[in-house]
This record gives C-alpha cells, sequence and structure tokens, in this order.
C-alpha cells in the first residue's frame, strides 16, 4: 500500500469491521447460526457454515468498493481522456479491491461445494468442484462473477483509459448481475418478475453504495473535486433510490406470497431492510440539504451512511440463506415448471389484447425506457429547447408495443403457443424498434446528458458520443453486419434447436425476447438513420439495404409453412395444453403470420425513408437558393455561360 493511500485505511477497516460484526449480530439474532447435522448424517461442520455468510458479504462488499472507485475515477472526478491525480489512485485501489473480490468469491464458491455434499471444505475435490459449476445454475452464476473480477483486476492494473475503464464498469456490474440470476426466485412462481428486480436491485445498490464509499475516501483525502464529484453522484443516488426501492418491493412480494409473510424471519428481515432503506434515504435527502446551505460536512453524513448500508449489506446476506414463505411446492406441474407459472387459459382475442402477466424484461425495458426519455424531455424543457412531437409519439408508441408483447396478453400466450409467439417476435424484432428508432433516443441523450465540467474533461456525453463513433459500433452499423444480425438469426434461432433450448430456460427466453428488440432496433437504427452514426447510408442505399432483406424473411416464413418436422415439439408437449393441440398447424399459422407481417415494417420503413428523402432534397434546395442569393446566382449564370460558349461553338463548326 503506497503512502498516498494511507488515510484511506482506517476507513475501510472500520467499514470492513462494523459489516462483519452486523453480519455475525443478525445470524446470532435470526437463529441462522450453524447447527450440527443429526445423528448419522454427513456434517460440514461450522467452519463451513460460517465461511459461506463471510466469504458472502466480503465478496460483495469488495465488488461494490470496486464499482464505487472505478466510477470515482470515470464519472464522478473531472479528468480528461486519460485520469489524472486522484482519480488514478482510485482505479489502483479498485484493482486491489477486485483481486480481493476474486478471493472471496472463489472462497464462496468453495464453501458452497463443501456445504452441498456435506463435508468439510478440506475434503472437497476437483469432481465437486467442477459438478457444482456444470449442474447447477449457483455454481455458474458464481464462476461467472470470479472470472468478472479477474478480468476487472487484470485490466485495471494496466490501463488509466477512461474509455476502457468505463467498460471495466460494465465488466463488473455483469459479473454482480449473474449472481442475481439465481436466488429464492429460481423456486418461486412470476421468476422472471423475481430474477429481473433482484439483478436491477443488485446493480442499484452497488452503484449507489460503491459510489458512496469512494466518495469518503475522497472527502477523508480533503480534494478540492469533492464538490464536483457530489454534484454528479447525487443525480446517480437518486436513480439508485428508486430503482432499489421499486425492485425491493416488487422482489418482496414474490417471494413473501401475501402480507401474512411478514410474520416469519424472512419477512422480519425484509422490513428491517426496508426501515433501512428509508433511513438512507432520509439521510441522502438531509445530505444534499446541508451542503446546499454550508457546502460542507459531506464526511460525516458520508460515514454515517455508510456504516447503515454496510449493516444492509449484512442484513442482505442473511436474507439470501432464509427460507422465504413461498415455499419450493408453488410449481408443481410440468408446465408450472417451464413457464414459472400456471398454465393461461384458452387464448381469445379479448385476452390476448388485454391481459396481463409481470414479465420482469418487458417491465424493465418500458419502464426505464420511460423514465430516462421522460427524464430528458423534462431537461429540453428546463432549457427552453424544442424536441419533435412526432418523435415522442413515436418512442412511446414503440414501448406500448414492446410493453403488448412482452408482459401483455400476447407476452402470457407467446410461451405458450408457436403462433402467438411469433406475433411476439415480429412485434418486437420488426414494429416496435421502428417506432423506437423514430424517436431518436440517441440524439436527446446527446442533448440532455451531463457535458464537461471543465475543457477537456470527459463526460457521460462525450463518453456517449465516442461509443458511437468507435470502431466497435462502425463494425455493427456497418449495413452488411446489421443485416446478417437482424436476419440470419431468424435461422440460427429456429433451426438449430436452439429456439427449444431457450424456451425452456427462463433466462433462456429472456434473452431471446431482448435479442429480438436489439437485434431489430441495431437493423432499422442503420436503415432509417435519424440518430448519429458512423455509417451514413443515402436515402436510395437504405431503401436498397431493406429490399435486399425482404426475400429473405420472405423465405424462412415459406420453409416455416412446409416445414415437416414441428420446431420445439417436446417443449409444447410438455406443457400439456387443452387447446391448439395440432402443433403443426400451430406452426404453420405462425409462418403465416410472419409472412403477412413482413409487409407492415417494409411499408412503414418505406414511408420513413421518402420522408426523409424529401426532406433531404428540400434542405439541399434550400441551402442551394441561400447561395445564389448570396451571390447572385453566380453559379447560374456560370451554367449558363458554358451552355452558351457550346452553342458558339457548334455554329461556327
Amino acid at each position: 500500500m503506497t503512502a498516498p493511500d494511507r488515510p484511506g485505511l482506517p476507513f475501510a477497516a472500520a467499514v470492513g469491521g462494523l459489516g462483519l460484526l452486523a453480519l455475525v449480530a443478525v445470524v446470532v439474532l435470526s437463529g441462522a447460526t450453524p447447527q450440527p447435522a443429526p445423528a448419522g448424517l454427513p456434517d460440514p461442520g461450522p467452519v463451513v457454515g460460517w465461511a459461506i455468510p463471510i466469504s458472502r458479504f466480503l465478496s460483495n462488499l469488495l465488488a461494490t468498493a470496486t464499482v464505487g472507485f472505478l466510477l470515482v475515477a470515470v464519472v464522478l472526478l473531472p479528468s480528461g481522456e486519460r485520469l489524472e491525480g486522484l482519480a488514478v489512485q482510485a482505479v489502483r485501489i479498485a484493482s486491489r479491491t477486485a483481486w480481493g473480490w476474486l478471493a472471496a468469491s472463489l472462497v464462496f464458491y468453495w464453501a458452497n461445494v463443501a456445504d452441498l455434499y456435506a463435508r468439510p471444505m478440506h475434503d472437497v475435490g476437483i469432481g465437486q468442484l467442477w459438478d457444482f459449476a456444470s449442474v447447477f445454475a449457483t455454481g455458474r452464476g458464481l464462476l461467472v462473477q470470479a472470472l468478472a473480477a479477474l478480468v476487472v483486476a487484470l485490466w485495471t492494473s494496466w490501463t488509466f483509459s477512461v474509455r476502457q475503464l468505463a467498460i471495466c464498469v460494465g465488466v463488473a456490474l455483469l459479473g454482480i448481475s449473474a449472481v442475481g440470476l439465481t436466488g429464492h426466485s429460481a423456486s418461486s412462481g412470476s421468476h422472471m418478475l423475481a430474477t429481473a428486480s433482484l439483478v436491477l436491485h443488485l446493480v442499484g445498490v452497488v452503484l449507489w453504495v460503491g459510489g458512496l464509499i469512494a466518495l469518503g475516501w475522497v472527502a477523508l483525502r480533503r480534494s478540492r473535486r469533492l464538490e464536483d464529484a457530489v454534484a454528479r453522484y447525487s443525480t446517480l443516488a437518486a436513480w439508485c433510490f428508486v430503482v432499489v426501492a421499486v425492485s425491493g418491493v416488487v422482489s418482496a412480494s414474490v417471494n413473501l406470497g401475501s402480507l401474512g409473510g411478514l410474520d416469519s424471519t424472512y419477512g422480519l428481515l425484509v422490513v428491517l431492510k426496508a426501515v433501512a432503506l428509508i433511513g438512507l434515504g432520509a439521510i441522502g435527502v438531509a445530505q444534499r440539504r446541508r451542503l446546499r446551505s454550508r457546502g460542507a460536512g459531506f464526511a460525516r453524513f458520508a460515514i454515517l451512511e455508510v456504516a447503515l448500508m454496510t449493516v444492509t449489506f449484512a442484513l442482505a446476506v442473511v436474507l439470501g440463506r432464509t427460507a422465504t414463505p413461498v415455499g419450493e411446492d408453488v410449481l408443481t406441474t410440468p408446465a408450472e415448471l417451464l413457464l414459472g407459472r400456471s398454465l393461461p387459459p384458452e387464448p381469445t382475442v379479448t385476452r390476448v389484447l388485454f391481459g396481463f402477466y409481470p414479465d420482469g424484461i418487458g417491465l424493465a425495458v418500458v419502464g426505464f425506457g420511460t423514465a430516462l426519455y421522460v427524464t430528458g424531455l423534462l431537461v429540453m424543457r428546463r432549457r427552453n429547447d424544442a424536441w419533435p412531437i412526432g418523435r415522442t409519439i413515436s418512442w412511446f408508441l414503440g414501448l406500448t408495443i414492446v410493453a403488448w408483447a412482452t408482459f401483455g396478453g400476447l407476452g402470457q400466450y407467446s410461451s405458450v403457443a408457436f403462433s402467438l409467439h411469433m406475433v411476439s417476435h415480429m412485434m418486437l424484432s420488426m414494429v416496435a424498434p421502428i417506432f423506437l428508432v423514430l424517436g431518436a433516443p440517441m440524439t436527446l441523450a446527446l442533448r440532455t446528458l451531463p457535458g464537461p465540467r471543465r475543457p477537456g474533461e470527459h463526460s457521460p456525453r462525450s463518453l456517449l458520443r465516442d461509443a458511437l463513433h468507435s470502431r466497435v459500433s462502425r463494425f455493427y452499423t456497418n449495413p452488411i453486419v446489421a443485416a446478417v444480425i437482424f436476419l440470419g438469426t431468424l435461422y440460427a434461432v429456429y433451426y438449430s434447436g436452439l429456439f427449444e433450448s431457450m424456451m425452456r430456460t427462463h433466462s433462456g427466453h429472456a434473452f431471446m425476447e431482448l435479442h429480438f428488440l436489439l437485434s431489430g432496433f441495431l437493423f432499422y437504427y442503420v436503415i432509417i438513420g435519424v440518430d448519429p452514426s458512423p455509417v451514413r447510408l443515402s436515402p436510395l442505399a437504405r431503401f436498397g439495404v431493406l429490399m435486399l432483406s425482404v426475400p429473405f424473411h420472405a423465405f424462412f416464413s415459406v420453409a416455416l409453412m412446409s416445414a415437416d418436422v414441428v420446431i420445439a415439439e417436446s417443449y409444447y408437449q410438455a406443457l400439456e395444453r387443452p387447446y391448439l393441440t395440432d402443433l403443426a398447424q400451430d406452426q404453420y399459422l405462425g409462418g403465416g403470420i410472419a409472412w403477412a407481417m413482413g409487409e407492415i415494417p417494409l411499408l412503414l420503413v418505406i414511408g420513413a425513408i421518402f420522408v426523409q428523402w424529401f426532406r433531404s432534397d428540400s434542405r439541399e434546395a434550400t441551402r442551394s437558393d441561400r447561395a445564389a442569393d448570396r451571390d447572385d446566382d453566380a453559379a447560374l449564370e456560370q451554367y449558363n455561360a458554358y451552355l452558351a460558349g457550346l452553342s458558339d461553338d457548334a455554329s461556327r463548326r
């Protein structure tokens, strides 16, 4: 540890020590202390029983600190293209905490294997370690987290580039999210809702707490840039508070089942976490008011807030190992296990149009899409800047289609019948992205994101601008690449057995929904071309790419209608649905729907390209008229003189 880091050592030791004490106290008071196994049964021992919560707590705390110090270096502290001063020291600390995160994650993995096989940790073999990852989703999630920690630890050891460290933040958050895909939600109803809410809860907490821990370190260093960092962090903390509060309520409601679940140990821990969250919000509001009135005093409130957050971390660790009131017998039939809910009744027009099922991925996309776009509109309004109403209408129309295709009536039946799944697919990949692209979200973000606080600083706006014009973006916005992703995955998903594999897992189905939406957004981002892009096509070139892609989609639809093999037959047979029992006919109907609906986006995009073409010609004509007014039609006079010269030459000949 170098000399500049020493002022933060007591702070780090106090945070870790307080958290461990709180963890032990919560474990003891909740009755979750390791108990010896009954006589005759194998017992992993008290070491394993205590290693699991302690290593998990340390893993969570170190992961949070890693993200926090990277966040301070990349976003909160003013820096140029390469970091300088205190930001460099923050990256060095992040590298050390990432190595600690890796070590704690491996110990947690090891202790879970020992607990699973009921043997001491020193008696766990390589075979058991491998089986835990190959058989159990929890093991795979922990390995992904450990891999992410390793990547971040290595990456932060040799780079101080703002762009690359921003990618490191994303890698760390992905590793943390991988663990959120396993847990209580895996064995209860409303799986997708519980899983999505848990992932959002984790990401929100990590950004919130991590940023505060790192800012506490900055305050202890008495940095003159603390005020700028705190001002930008306050906005992030407000967003995180809302995300954590909403996702926590949703997750608790799924796992508690009803208000009667509050009488259980799990319910008591949930109440304590809620009280801590309310306290954190109150402290945050008091912090803002104090800074606005006095301009100082951040360190005192920050230490109090970090202490309360650390205790909350301890509650979360014990909560994760406490049985929920919603038992594992909620899902019993094969259909319920596959769908994560009971089989819906026979589809009718009313049910498909107006039904509702709380799909977590769809709710997250629509919720964040609405909140971020409205925030951008409010920023534009405060600055008295104009924003076309047509773009706003288009954006929210696209979100409405996404809502219907994911958590509306169509989404409810998309995993039950292939024909309705194909309608959902068309809506997510070919209809909704058109309206979302016409909403120009990147343009709105570039006009409303925070800019540099001093000349040469890398701000959130510049990071987005650099990402849009990077080599990666140039590759994916190549019209050939975008078309291959958009159309090629049709054949890859449905004719390779991948579709059935993804439909059998909740995460696979969620990934498929996101892929359809993002691949369609990318394709129409290139074709329609409203937002900034490193590859700009003329309207005629866009129309040509669109026309070349139409036959591939039509051929896919015809092949689907004429196929002799039912796609994902065993999956649909396992559902044992009492309606739409003819699987071949349902698949034929799905192919016909795909063929017929392929004409709708074609007409919409042709209309959009025609309007852009007309506006482009109008702007060019306006520029020409203005240039003619400035030089008294010099270009026209020169052209007329040229024609007159040609006429004289012809007369002489």
